[in-house]
């Protein structure tokens, strides 16, 4: 090849680098759920890579993950091997659990020459398995040690080199360059008391709202101090970010149940081929597999086992007794007693339920609803609108809501009649009730002990769609006259 041939070529790699890295910020937000400033880190590093400015002999970047078990740091990793590389398998995992034992870190460089096992031992760690993981779209490799923690003092030690020089020496005395690399370790250091900081079982704490921002410092600090009583400071040094990942919160939630129900249909639609079928989940199924699947303790893997338990193994003994038709589909539904799912088949070509919140909006200002209804349509979701509250109740008959938004002087009655009848009649609908001025004492006390909120005009859009959001995330304790629906 020519100088020119490969400068052109060199151009072509760059080009189409900074074409996939335009979006990467976008792709990742998509795959890693709740953890922004992960993606903030990781994005710069890979665009420096595809410049062609990463600093040479060493990594492109080193980042240490830390944070409770199930907030996604071992996806993370995947998440950028797939928008690089096109699969979630294309990095290099090593395990750390598999290397507990002094002599097993041996298994990364291989047996040197002389020592028992040399030519059978082959090395975990070699330059082919690197530039195996990278791909003609990109040719930025990823190495992940999970689980660093659980690995013998001695593989910190051996990775000293490897993070500052970015060379690992073999036991044959080969070299294997990570110049190509982005160094990825994960580990639980701290994470009890981690869980402490986010979940107080006792004391006064435990009664007190906790502030998101507050305790994200809190477990930065836990982590920190967790990382250097476990490893040297000549390690730590050699570490470009060390980043500490957020329990994940009700939205977070909500759209990993929406990315588990989109994985399941493809697993569907790519095992069964011509057999296969589509998965109608509305959203009141998946609100309902969010409360049975939301853990503070065990993350998001708590989230996908509730999935698998009560949507993937009843379809599959439906597939196994042929109880589904090729292209067929599947109607998912709640039981009346809210314990388990019930599963129907429909024939091709059914309407598909909505997978979004439904929201119903009453007020008589028709330019105020209307202005409601495109900012809260914007959000994804499906908007209802009524003037009256015999117009609400007529609507809310046909469809039912699962929040409302209400102004609590309607033409035709008062809106905290409307709330409290449609919240006894419709199973878990969340009910916000707007008003410009002080509601009557009596009218207040009734609607906070039934959980319905209050917000006052005039009020930012904003306000009111975070409400929405957070009144149709949290937990429905009952019927309506039952302990409160909401604080």
């Amino acid at each position: 090849m020519t100088d020119r041939q490969r400068s052109l070529t060199l151009s072509r790699n760059r080009r189409q680098g900074a074409q996939q890295t335009d979006d990467l910020a976008g792709i990742l937000a998509a795959k890693v759920v709740g953890q922004p400033n992960v993606i903030d880190a990781l994005v710069p590093c890979v665009e420096m890579f595809q410049a062609g400015l990463a600093p040479d002999n060493r990594p492109v970047g080193v980042f240490l993950l830390l944070g409770p078990t199930g907030t996604g740091k071992t996806r993370t990793v995947e998440a950028l091997a797939e928008a690089l590389h096109g699969s979630a398998k294309s990095m290099l995992k090593i395990d750390c659990g598999e290397y507990q034992m002094e002599h097993e870190v041996a298994k990364l460089i291989g047996a040197p020459p002389g020592y028992l096992g040399h030519r059978e031992t082959q090395p975990a760690l070699t330059q082919q398995k690197l530039t195996s993981v990278a791909s003609e779209n990109c040719g930025l490799s990823l190495v992940l040690f999970d689980e660093i923690e659980k690995a013998a003092p001695s593989m910190a030690r051996l990775m000293l080199g490897l993070l500052d020089r970015g060379i690992l020496r073999l036991g044959d005395n080969t070299q294997v360059s990570f110049e190509k690399t982005i160094v990825f370790m994960t580990s639980n250091l701290g994470a009890r008391e981690m869980m402490r900081e986010i979940a107080p079982e006792v004391g006064f704490q435990s009664a007190v709202a906790v502030d998101p921002g507050e305790v994200a410092g809190k477990l930065e600090k836990v982590a920190m101090s967790a990382v250097r009583r476990k490893f040297s400071p000549e390690f730590v040094n050699r570490i470009d970010h060390v980043i500490t990942y957020q329990p994940l919160d009700a939205e977070s939630f909500s759209s990993i149940v929406d990315h588990e129900v989109d994985r399941l249909q493809r697993h569907v639609a790519v095992r069964l081929g011509s057999r296969a079928f589509s998965v109608d989940v509305p959203w009141a199924v998946r609100h309902w597999l969010m409360e049975k699947g939301t853990s503070v303790e065990y993350g998001a893997r708590e989230l996908k086992r509730t999935v698998h338990r009560h949507l993937t193994q009843p379809l599959a003994a439906m597939v196994t007794r042929g109880e589904i038709e090729p292209g067929g589909c599947v109607l998912v539904g709640v039981r009346r007693d809210r314990e388990t799912l019930v599963l129907g088949t429909g024939k091709a070509g059914t309407p598909r339920s909505s997978a979004q919140p439904i929201a119903l909006l009453v007020d008589g200002n028709r330019e105020l609803l209307q202005f409601l209804e495109q900012v809260i349509a914007e959000e994804g979701w499906e908007t209802l609108t009524a003037g009256t509250a015999a117009e609400a109740r007529r609507v809310a008959a046909r469809r039912k809501p699962h929040v409302l938004l209400t102004d609590a002087v309607l033409p035709d009655d008062r809106g905290a009649n409307v709330a409290l009848q449609l919240c006894e009649t419709i199973p878990d609908l969340q009910a916000v009730v707007t008003t410009g001025d002080v509601l009557p004492t009596e009218e207040e006390r009734t609607l906070i002990r039934n959980g319905i909120a209050v917000l006052e005009k005039p009020f930012p859009v904003r306000e009111a769609m975070s409400l929405l959001r957070s009144q149709l995330l949290r937990r429905p304790s009952g019927r309506l006259g039952d302990s409160p629906r909401a604080a």
